[in-house]
């Protein structure tokens, strides 16, 4: 028997949301309003727009499939779907009251309402799979697929995806976080005898050449199949999940730049080194499919550390600081820090996880 993936989804996805709602987190005042004034304004508001009303809609969606699904496969057969429609209402009833004491937010009923029905459509579609057994057929798919302790690895590859919506100074290159650590460490060290503390850097930070940017490339999408293949028992399947992974990777790229310079450059990122960096990749992952799962661990180890240790030694490009400032002006406000926190923090988790699979015994044949 296998641990169910619903329930850490459902956690991410919750925090996910409060990021979202929250973001950035400053400029806190109270107003003289009570936090519940919003409830009694009428409906519609007067100012919304399509894409607010299909966020909110569709943005609650997974939180109510998710919440659903745990407690279906943990035994709350009755009463799961409401439950869950209960828990997302009420995870929207506080995002609202606390938006009303944030500057760059505005409570509103219809935001609760869109949200509400967003998780019980949400739970009803887990429900009616659930009723067709599509949710045993899954089951039954990963008990084929994968190790029984593959929980972990799923929920990070199901975030992956998500993590690369986010802009990224170099195609697939997750963790770009050391320049920004740096300069935040400075300001809030700012006017303090403990800036001069600081270890000073030895030498300006260069850009990457080609070669390194195909290295950047290669490590970036061969971080999640090797993933895969610690929790993936058959070399087929490990092959037909490196060629999927490969592929989502590629289109979720894409999208990303479609948000960010609009559809006609889609795939302007996609240039001789980054194509070269993504065949590289892919003959890679065919030459590590005999690999025992351990050792795969611990060849995704290498390339984890190697991949940080490269990206972070170059510097973010001025037409990226472009990229971050649109997306912090544009309509995507909301998922700014959502986006960026997952393309920051993704390869560490990712990290951290491989070293307690590495440091444990394998008990699985």
């Amino acid at each position: 028997m296998h641990k169910t993936s619903a329930w850490p989804l459902a956690t991410s996805y919750v925090a996910l949301i409060v990021f979202a709602s929250l973001f950035p987190f400053t400029g806190w005042r109270a107003q003289g309003l009570e936090p519940w004034v919003f409830l009694m304004a009428p409906l519609p508001p007067p100012y919304w727009t399509g894409f607010d009303v299909t966020s909110n809609l569709i943005g609650y969606a997974p939180l109510g499939f998710l919440l659903a699904l745990a407690l279906l496969r943990t035994g709350w057969a009755w009463g799961a779907v409401w439950l869950a429609f209960a828990a997302g209402t009420l995870l929207s009833l506080s995002m609202e009251f606390l938006q009303i004491y944030l500057p760059r937010r505005v409570p509103s009923n219809l935001d609760l309402v869109l949200n509400a029905v967003g998780s019980l459509v949400g739970a009803l579609v887990a429900a009616v799979l659930e009723r067709l057994g599509a949710i045993d057929r899954w089951s039954h798919f990963r008990d084929r697929w994968f190790v029984p302790d593959a929980r972990g690895a799923l929920v990070l590859l199901a975030l992956w995806p998500a993590a690369l919506l986010f802009p990224a100074g170099v195609p697939f290159g997750l963790g770009q976080v050391l320049e920004r650590l740096e300069a935040a460490v400075e300001l809030a060290l700012e006017d303090t005898p403990f800036l001069e503390w600081l270890p000073a850097r030895e030498a300006v930070l260069e850009p990457l050449s080609p070669g390194g940017e195909v290295l950047c490339v290669m490590l970036g999408l061969l971080v999640p199949c090797l993933l895969g293949y610690c929790v993936i028992r058959h070399v087929g399947r490990r092959a037909v999940f490196a060629f999927a992974a490969l592929a989502v990777g590629v289109v979720a790229t894409a999208l990303s730049a479609a948000l960010s310079w609009g559809p006609v450059h889609a795939w302007g990122w996609l240039d001789e080194p980054v194509r070269v960096g993504v065949w590289a990749a892919a003959g890679v992952a065919v030459l590590l499919l005999m690999l025992p799962r351990r050792a795969g661990a611990a060849v995704l180890l290498v390339a984890l550390v190697w991949h940080l240790g490269v990206l972070n030694q170059a510097p973010t490009s001025v037409y990226f600081a472009q990229t971050l400032q649109q997306w912090e002006q544009g309509r995507f406000i909301r998922f700014y820090g959502l986006g960026q926190w997952l393309g920051w923090l993704w390869p560490y988790v990712t990290l951290l996880y491989v070293l307690v699979r590495v440091s444990r015994r394998d008990t699985q044949t």
